[in-house]
């Protein structure tokens, strides 16, 4: 991927989604001729002028100060997240970052012995480009025959936009899609010069007209925590919380659970699946 391309089309992303009232500006009603904040207004809010801006904004930001980087982005009213892209793209590391994305992503024994520890809670390892590392039983009675499937196809975004169940059993596939994109946005920063992730991102591109669509939004998260509604072809609607936990050796590997509300139809759900055996419901799912 282009890092200079990156850093522009961000720029005028974020700067496309604000209005001049969003930023205590005056806006007298004019037409615009763009959405948005002008480039001068942009500088005017980060401090900087706007030949500077402009260039920043045309992806020469190899030699942009901190502080900079730090102004247009209280300016663009950027999430933490935003502003880490922001960062990579302005100043990527790639040597180092390339040889990172070239080491193979590894479970250590003691994480599988933890996973399988977890017997009632779904849970599962995800690593660089959302690639599914690991899983234990409870995730592949809630998310289906990951073993199934060849290890190179064992990725959130493939299952998410390829996979017809996805679009059964997330309820709110729109929303879960976005923040598939939103996380993979995030790693590209990262790692630019990856192949792996470039390939993964063309062919999701070209088999996926709505992957191309929120790609080019140029939206950026974390993966945290929240609620995920799903639709289970055994066990019917449940409604779980997920938590994403950094390991703290490996900052591109997360641990991925969920649970369910104490006493609740979901809790008796994930029971079902428990007592039923893995095995039996990947077999029907």
């Amino acid at each position: 991927m282009d890092q200079r391309t990156e850093l522009s089309e961000f720029l005028r992303s974020r700067r496309a989604r604000l209005k001049p009232r969003d930023v205590g500006l005056p806006d007298f009603g004019r037409a615009r001729r763009v959405p948005g904040l002008r480039r001068e207004e942009l500088a005017q809010l980060a401090g900087v002028s706007v030949a500077y801006y402009t260039s920043i904004e045309q992806g020469n930001g190899a030699n942009v100060s901190t502080e900079v980087l730090d102004a247009i982005a209280r300016a663009l009213r950027l999430s933490d997240a935003e502003h880490a892209h922001l960062t990579h793209l302005a100043r990527p590391k790639t040597k180092k970052k390339r040889a990172a994305a070239a080491r193979p992503q590894r479970v250590r024994p003691e994480l599988r012995h933890l996973l399988d520890a977890m017997d009632g809670v779904p849970a599962y390892l995800l690593g660089r480009r959302l690639d599914i590392l690991g899983w234990n039983r409870m995730a592949r009675a809630l998310l289906g025959d990951l073993s199934s499937l060849p290890p190179e196809e064992r990725n959130m975004a493939r299952l998410v936009f390829l996979d017809p169940n996805a679009r059964e059993l997330y309820v709110d596939w729109e929303h879960k899609a976005t923040e598939v994109v939103s996380v993979l946005r995030l790693c590209a920063g990262c790692y630019p010069d990856d192949p792996q992730l470039s390939s993964l991102v063309g062919e999701l591109s070209v088999k996926s007209e709505e992957f191309r669509a929120l790609w080019a939004a140029h939206t950026v998260q974390e993966k945290g925590h929240g609620v995920k509604r799903l639709h289970h072809p055994l066990v019917g609607e449940l409604t779980l919380s997920y938590e994403t936990l950094r390991l703290p050796d490996d900052h591109d590997v997360s641990l991925v659970t969920y649970t369910a509300e104490p006493g609740s139809p979901s809790a008796d759900a994930l029971r079902l699946l428990a007592n039923w055996g893995a095995e039996e419901v990947a077999e029907r799912h």
